[in-house]
């Protein structure tokens, strides 16, 4: 049995029944270019994965000019790494995992990227020349809501209580359910994209997640903004509800963090919102304490 027929199995089998099924089936399917998927089971080894790998982070992203990143990499191989576990477990198929041994360093490179001054209005801008006008809702509704993208695209009116304010996400990243309180910014527009004839089961956003990263990629490159990904609204939303002055149980109670070390990873105050509340602290106070000190 070659690798490939093992991966077109897991693909037709597994795939479909998984939540993230559509971005699997593209990393399945582009890695049954490569020749590694010609060889056996029997023959395959670490070593075929190690030379796999090297080939891979040579090749630059998809779209793109700049190399293949070992993070990148490593999400790529964990579709791979539970097919082989599967095989062994559930299909009682007689094989290893080669990629247990399989070494790649990865460098947590923790991403601090905000909007920057006048980002949103170029990006609200350039969603004009698009032909999909959900686009900009879906920004603005990630923005008030701090979101991740699968979370938005996956919301149905029946999830929404307009009288409440708030939103059931039924199953998040993290596996399970929460609720949220809405902006009345956000439940607006919740109500400007739903049609008078709109059924409970209806998505609010009904864009794919492969289409939405594809329009954020021309969005962004239309705006004429380098370095923001669409993950980073959620970034810049979090660190938003921090300076509102929102306790961290509150945000994480929002975002859907379980631990205070995964929310700081999101939270980065902005320079000009901490200088502005340096600035205007206790002023008077300050200046009668340097006047007690301050030769005359």
């Amino acid at each position: 049995m070659t690798l490939a027929a093992l991966v077109a199995r897991y693909r037709d089998e597994v795939v479909p029944k998984k939540k993230g099924s559509a971005v699997e089936t593209i990393l399945l399917n582009r890695f049954l270019r490569y020749p590694i998927c010609q060889r056996t089971l029997y023959e395959l080894s670490t070593a075929d994965f190690a030379a796999y790998r090297d080939q891979r982070l040579s090749e630059p992203k998809h779209r793109s000019d700049k190399p293949v990143t070992p993070k990148s990499l490593k999400r790529e191989l964990s579709p791979l790494s539970h097919m082989f576990r599967h095989a062994l477990v559930e299909w009682e198929i007689p094989l290893r995992n080669p990629l247990e041994g399989l070494k790649l360093k990865v460098t947590d490179n923790k991403r601090e990227r905000r909007l920057h001054a006048g980002e949103l209005e170029r990006l609200l801008e350039a969603t004009k020349k698009g032909r999909n006008k959900l686009v900009a809702p879906i920004i603005l509704f990630a923005l008030e809501t701090a979101m991740r993208r699968g979370e938005v695209l996956s919301i149905q009116f029946r999830h929404v209580d307009f009288e409440r304010l708030s939103l059931e996400i039924p199953e998040s990243k993290s596996g399970y359910s929460r609720s949220i309180p809405l902006t009345r910014r956000a439940v607006t527009i919740l109500k400007t994209v739903r049609c008078e004839d709109a059924k409970p089961t209806d998505l609010a956003f009904p864009v794919t997640p492969i289409a939405m990263r594809l329009q954020w990629d021309r969005l962004t490159t239309r705006a004429g903004i380098d370095g923001l990904n669409f993950h980073d609204l959620r970034h810049e939303a979090i660190s938003r509800l921090f300076e509102l002055g929102l306790t961290v149980p509150e945000v994480a109670s929002i975002s859907g963090h379980r631990t205070v070390a995964q929310l700081m990873r999101y939270s980065h105050a902005s320079q000009e919102s901490v200088r502005a509340k340096l600035i205007g602290y206790d002023g008077q106070s300050s200046r009668r304490e340097i006047a007690s000190w301050k030769p005359a």
